[in-house]
């Protein structure tokens, strides 16, 4: 089933091998997306859809040094070279929204001021990637250190987030983006209220589980108004604690969750499993829920392998499923794994930063393993 077309809103896809978002830290100076990294994700173009790497709403949303932004006129042009190079390569590609919250540090906030978050909580050990010498992403000096102590924002403020998110999807639009996915997961902003222990606040947005999806909620629906349901996908990261963000009752949780953009009728949600050595499984009967609420498109990423896959798309649990690192050493990944050819191994010390060395250079199979031409004499 896994190369079979499949129908999401408006786009036909002609596989259902989704290239997930993956943070590598190469946008120029001002964060803007150059031609380096259009060239990156045009080689990628044969997955049935590509999710850019996170791409923050405003310089509030950072937390990571040399990620791409989605707020000034120079990013949006930026964004619009590379979804000109997916589409010339006969690919789709949504742009991933993103804000960090707390999980960002002074050097990378507006003024040196402290990240912002649903409560004033720290993570420990919880690190950020840092340029402390602003020597930029070639130079590949950059290093991780705690994030910093953040503040919670107020009422009024995150009004105002909300507003920022709108507005990114409206230049992800004016950029030539095919749709947009909310990123809710992996301990960042929108995760940060939805979780019980990330989320200490006594107004409306904290304490029942209602009110701790209230953000989610506001974002996404702000969102639908731009670009319309059938563009907007969620990434929820059910059943982890990446990046301190913690509940109490994980499934009643995105189970609820599910049921809320059930009824905004969002073209997807992203599923985000544990991807760490020795990680557990998520239980069988929990994605069972989740497709009993949920009647949308259903993606999953996490280790998977094409076995993997095709169990989790003939048990219904999903209808897409989403390859992360092998999609970095094998930019033709799909038919890699058609054809059962070997998948290259990434080089993991240059995933963050640096030039086209571990990014760009990363060959087809055909050409990886074609014979050396003969040297005539």
């Amino acid at each position: 089933m896994l190369f079979t077309p499949y129908r999401l809103g408006k786009l036909e896809l002609p596989n259902r091998i989704v290239m997930p978002p993956m943070t590598r830290s190469r946008a120029a100076s001002g964060n803007v997306p150059n031609a380096l990294m259009a060239e990156y994700y045009a080689q990628r173009a044969s997955a049935g859809l590509i999710v850019t790497e996170g791409t923050q709403i405003s310089q509030q949303g950072q937390g990571y040094a040399w990620t791409p932004g989605i707020h000034s006129p120079e990013q949006v042009a930026g964004w619009r070279r590379v979804t000109d190079a997916v589409h010339t390569a006969g690919g789709r590609i949504v742009a991933q929204l993103w804000h960090v919250g707390r999980v960002s540090h002074v050097a990378l906030q507006p003024d040196g001021a402290a990240p912002v978050s649903s409560s004033p909580l720290v993570a420990e050990g919880v690190k950020v990637f840092v340029d402390p010498e602003g020597k930029g992403p070639q130079a590949g000096a950059g290093k991780m250190v705690q994030h910093s102590i953040p503040r919670a924002l107020s009422g009024a403020e995150i009004k105002q987030v909300v507003r920022d998110f709108a507005a990114a999807a409206r230049n992800a639009l004016d950029a030539g983006f095919d749709g947009v996915e909310l990123h809710g997961a992996n301990g960042y902003l929108i995760n940060q209220f939805i979780d019980s222990q990330a989320n200490t606040r006594t107004d409306g947005y904290g304490g029942s589980l209602s009110n701790r999806l209230g953000f989610l909620r506001e974002v996404t629906e702000a969102v639908i108004d731009v670009v319309g349901a059938e563009r907007v996908g969620v990434r929820l990261a059910p059943l982890t604690t990446l990046q301190g963000a913690v509940d109490d009752t994980p499934q009643a949780t995105y189970l609820g969750a599910a049921k809320l953009l059930d009824d905004l009728g969002i073209a997807y949600i992203h599923i985000a499993e544990a991807d760490w050595e020795d990680a557990p499984d998520m239980p069988a009967a929990f994605k069972e829920a989740l497709r009993l609420i949920y009647r949308g498109t259903m993606i999953y990423a996490g280790k998977y392998t094409l076995e993997r896959a095709e169990i989790a798309l003939r048990n219904g649990w999903a209808n897409l499923i989403g390859f992360g690192r092998p999609f970095v050493a094998n930019p033709d990944l799909p038919e890699r794994l058609r054809q059962g050819w070997p998948l290259a191994v990434p080089d993991g010390s240059r995933f963050f930063g640096g030039s086209a060395a571990g990014y760009t250079d990363y060959p087809a199979y055909a050409a990886a393993s074609a014979p050396m031409p003969m040297k005539m004499t």
